[in-house]
């Protein structure tokens, strides 16, 4: 091949690659520039409040304690020589009920001294009286020879009286002597539950000393703390007869799901507690330890445990009713109108922990938007889900 041919091939190459070229420019796709978010309509579901009267519940926190609490102590001295099998610690004793026995055998025979002397001074004043005959028959022997201011003298009048009180000196000795003997039985002052024992068979007690410790078991409190705001709504018992609004009581921490005890607003504390400056509201819950037959399948109450308490509140008339998760900020709610989102304020009666009563601002045919929005602006595009309206 000479010089020529050569050239030639490579002009035909350079050529055919030109070709090649021209054709992929001519054919290559061109980048459009589009936007980079398109504005969407947001879906969301909606709901209706409910017109009516309802009445609310107020969920408070409190604290178990006893309506009857005392510290039992002996009013006599002396050893104790018995106990009963119910003064135990978590037992439980009927009003009455001997508990301890203290040594009865010193005030038996102080008993005896002062029968003796009631006797002693009785005989006295029997033989006083057999003086006073012969005292009346002196003064008519007498009578006007003696002047008045002697006449009680004559009549023996002062030992007369001397007598008589002693004899009522040695009644009220052996009055005494009785109620202490009595008293060396040491009985429950109310149906009671035993919470401790400080004292055995063998104690040496003196008065005032401390035996034990006893809760009353007919009722106990429920010592609530309530918001103020919310005490218009709670009924207070204006009789001492008659009982306030009802209360569900539950201990989340120690019950099954929904067991709950009954029991109903006893009293407002006419203070405020110092730190959370909320209202003290007294609940009473009968047979707390259920005692009884009829409460015996009921979880007792334990001293100092916390509890949730619902109180059943004065009803509401005339109010919309809405879950209060609905509720926006500032008292506001979402409405869905026509595919556009409204905002709303809300005129709100009331609020529990489940629902808000409103008196305005809201009606039973408005949509209400129940999901929550991250853009949140009045006229927002709305679309439904599919199953709600």
């Amino acid at each position: 091949m000479n010089w020529k041919t050569t050239i030639v091939i490579c002009c035909v190459i350079l050529l055919l690659a030109a070709s090649v070229i021209t054709v992929i420019n001519l054919t290559e796709p061109k980048a459009q520039r589009t936007s980079a978010s398109k504005r969407t309509a947001m879906l969301v579901e909606v709901t209706h409040g409910e017109l009516g009267t309802f009445q609310p519940e107020i969920l408070v926190m409190g604290a178990v304690r006893p309506d009857k609490e005392i510290v039992l102590s002996p009013r006599v001295g002396g050893e104790i020589v018995s106990i009963s099998q119910s003064f135990t610690p978590g037992g439980f004793v009927d009003e009455g009920e001997v508990l301890l026995q203290i040594d009865p055998a010193d005030y038996e025979v102080v008993l005896l001294q002062r029968k003796s002397e009631l006797l002693q001074a009785s005989a006295d004043l029997e033989l006083e009286l057999g003086r006073q005959d012969l005292a009346q028959k002196d003064y008519k022997e007498l009578e006007g020879t003696i002047s008045s201011e002697y006449k009680s003298l004559v009549l023996r009048t002062p030992q007369l009286n001397t007598a008589r009180s002693r004899v009522e000196a040695a009644e009220a000795a052996v009055r005494r002597a009785e109620l202490d003997l009595e008293r060396t039985r040491i009985r429950a002052p109310f149906a009671a539950h035993i919470i401790n024992r400080e004292a055995n068979v063998g104690s040496q007690v003196s008065p005032g000393e401390s035996l034990g410790k006893l809760v009353g078991i007919k009722h106990y409190w429920v010592e609530a703390a309530v918001p103020v705001s919310s005490l218009r709504w709670i009924d207070f018992s204006e009789e001492r007869e008659s009982s306030g609004a009802g209360v569900h009581i539950r201990n989340r921490a120690a019950w099954p799901e929904g067991t709950f005890r009954e029991g109903s607003v006893h009293r407002l504390i006419g203070e405020l507690e110092d730190q959370t400056r909320l209202a003290r509201v007294l609940i009473t819950v009968a047979d707390p330890l259920s005692h009884e037959p009829e409460s015996a399948e009921l979880p007792p109450l334990m001293i100092g445990s916390f509890v949730e308490a619902r109180i059943a509140g004065i009803p509401i008339q005339d109010v919309i009713r809405i879950d209060r998760e609905y509720v926006r900020q500032d008292d506001t709610i979402w409405i869905d109108e026509n595919g556009v989102l409204r905002i709303r304020e809300l005129e709100i009666v009331f609020q529990d922990d489940e629902f808000a009563y409103v008196r305005s601002g809201l009606s039973t045919a408005d949509q209400v938007i129940m999901t929550n929005l991250a853009t949140v602006f009045d006229g927002a595009a709305l679309r439904l889900a599919e199953g709600t309206q």
